[in-house]
Order: C-alpha cells, then sequence, then structure tokens
C-alpha cells in the first residue's frame, strides 16, 4: 500500500476540482469553426484563474489526431465542420497532478463511438482496486469497446502519476496484454481508454511535428544555460508548449536556442500521435486514487 499524506491529498482534491469544473463546461466552449489556439489558451487560463498550474500543455485532437497536438505559436487551425475533438488536460497543484479529458463530437455518425469509451472508463474505474493486475483492467476496457462495435487502440495507455511526474512507470492498457503489475491503494492513476473505428488500425504512429517538449538535463552548452534554467524553474519535468516561452522568456533569439537545446538533448519533444489508418478517435479520461475497495474519482466531482 503506498501512503498518501493529508496535505498530497487536499492538493489532489484541490486539483481535481479545478479540472471538474473545467471539464463540465468544456462541451459549451468548444465550437465548430473556432481556432484551437484560442480553445487551448481557454482552457489554459481558467486553470490559472481558479488557483492552479496547467500540467502540461492543453491538448486538442481533431479527427485521426489522438494526442500531443496542442497549438503552436499563432496558431490559425481551425475545429473543422463535422469534426470529433478530444480535449485532454491536466492541473497541478504545488505538484500534484490530475489528468482529464473529454471528446466532443459535431458528427452524429461518431455519437455512439465516444459513448463506448465513456462508458469504457466508467467500467474500468467500478473495478479498480487495490491488488487487480493492470492487463485485468485493460480486458475490461477491450471488451466494453468492442462490444459497441469499435477497436481500442492497444498502443496508447492509462498511467501512474506521481508528484512532478504525469508517467511513471507502471500503465494501465486499453487492450488485455501481458502486464503482470498490480495496482496498488494509495496510486494514482489516469485511466484514458481510446477508441477508433473498426476499419482503423487500432494503433498511433508519430507525426512528423511536434509542439509539446520536457526538460530533460542540465548539461548544455553555455550559450543555452539561462534558456535550461529557465524552463526547468518554470516547468520542473512536466510537458510545455513553445508558445509559453514565446510569451515568457523574452530573447530575440530565442528559436535559435530552442533548436540548439533540442539537439544537444537537453529537451525532449513529444510528437504528435495520429491513428495509423488516420481513421477517426474518441478519448475519455479520469484520474482516481486507488483504495482497498475500490477508487476515488479526482475528476469527477
Amino acid at each position: 500500500m503506498v501512503k498518501i499524506d493529508d496535505e498530497a491529498y487536499q492538493c489532489y482534491r484541490k486539483a481535481g476540482e479545478i479540472a471538474s469544473s473545467i471539464r463540465r463546461i468544456v462541451p459549451s466552449i468548444t465550437k465548430e469553426g473556432m481556432k484551437i489556439l484560442d480553445l487551448c489558451e481557454k482552457i489554459e487560463k481558467l486553470i490559472f484563474e481558479k488557483g492552479g498550474k496547467p500540467a502540461f500543455p492543453c491538448n486538442i485532437g481533431v479527427n485521426e489526431v489522438a494526442a500531443h497536438y496542442t497549438s503552436p505559436f499563432e496558431d490559425e487551425s481551425l475545429i473543422p465542420k463535422d469534426s470529433i475533438v478530444k480535449v485532454d488536460f491536466g492541473v497541478e497543484v504545488s505538484g500534484y497532478i490530475v489528468d482529464t479529458s473529454i471528446t466532443v463530437s459535431f458528427n452524429k455518425e461518431l455519437y455512439l463511438m465516444v459513448r463506448a469509451v465513456d462508458e469504457a472508463l466508467m467500467e474500468a474505474i467500478k473495478f479498480i482496486k487495490d491488488g487487480v493486475k493492470a492487463r485485468e483492467v485493460g480486458k475490461v476496457i477491450e471488451n466494453k469497446i468492442k462490444r459497441y462495435g469499435f477497436k481500442p487502440i492497444k498502443n496508447l495507455t492509462g498511467h501512474k502519476i506521481d508528484r512532478y511526474k504525469l508517467h511513471t512507470g507502471k500503465v494501465i492498457p486499453n487492450v488485455s496484454e501481458i502486464n503482470g503489475s498490480k495496482i496498488e491503494a494509495g496510486e494514482v492513476y489516469a485511466i484514458e481508454p481510446f477508441a477508433t473505428t473498426l476499419d482503423g488500425a487500432g494503433v498511433v504512429v508519430n507525426g512528423s511535428e511536434a509542439y509539446i517538449f520536457r526538460f530533460q538535463k542540465e548539461k548544455c552548452s553555455k550559450e543555452i544555460e539561462g534558456l535550461i534554467k529557465f524552463i526547468k524553474e518554470n516547468y520542473s519535468n512536466l510537458p510545455f508548449a513553445f508558445r509559453w516561452l514565446k510569451k515568457s522568456y523574452l530573447n530575440k533569439d530565442l528559436d535559435t536556442l530552442f533548436k540548439e537545446a533540442l539537439s544537444q538533448k537537453c529537451l525532449v519533444s513529444y510528437p504528435v500521435l495520429i491513428e495509423a489508418k488516420f481513421k477517426p478517435v474518441a478519448q475519455a479520461e479520469h484520474t482516481v486514487i486507488v483504495e482497498k475497495n475500490g477508487c476515488e474519482i479526482l475528476t469527477g466531482y
């Protein structure tokens, strides 16, 4: 059993309350034809206004884009008509993180796929408790998605969360697989079923672009020391967006310095993840604290 002290628990609760309040309004603020950048920035601004910090840049996955797309600086991309949109965001309070997502579909033909991931998420949450094997949770998710006539995405998973660490070693798969790890009371997990259509590949691949990054190491050349120090002090080990730096690190040579930081592997990037056959994707996600006989949904108040 993992022990969570009262201070940590209160931080998780606060982060969850902030995330829940924003999650509830996502369907009403997500519009066809709006700029993706406007939606990203609105959600991130709300997190700050409610007393938290973004745990990572708001991800907006349109149609076949499953994850890791956040608007680049001065992005002009729009949410297309008849699209399916994943809105994935996280809240951090004193390093304690919750992660949640909701899918908004403007395509009536994909409503059922949204329902499939929503119900798969809730079935997984009902099943989770101390001692359950991760692969058994994956089987619950897979069975529910398939029952609705859709295909789970097998190389995307839920993940254990620690302080200042969004992804730790343990995962919760979305399919039944050989995964012997056990879920323990006191652990915090983001559970996130992903589904696509039956004619989809059921896997995601890396796209050619990346707009989300994370600090990796301090050892670097003198010319980028200031930038790396700024990133570590402001974002710790959590993911950040280059567009955030454009507003906060006011240096005329930022573009050049940033490319150098990437080339020296002081930073790592998160490529945009795309369904391998370019089929639409739906996602649902909550963060939970595992208990002896169940779990508490932090992002579902």
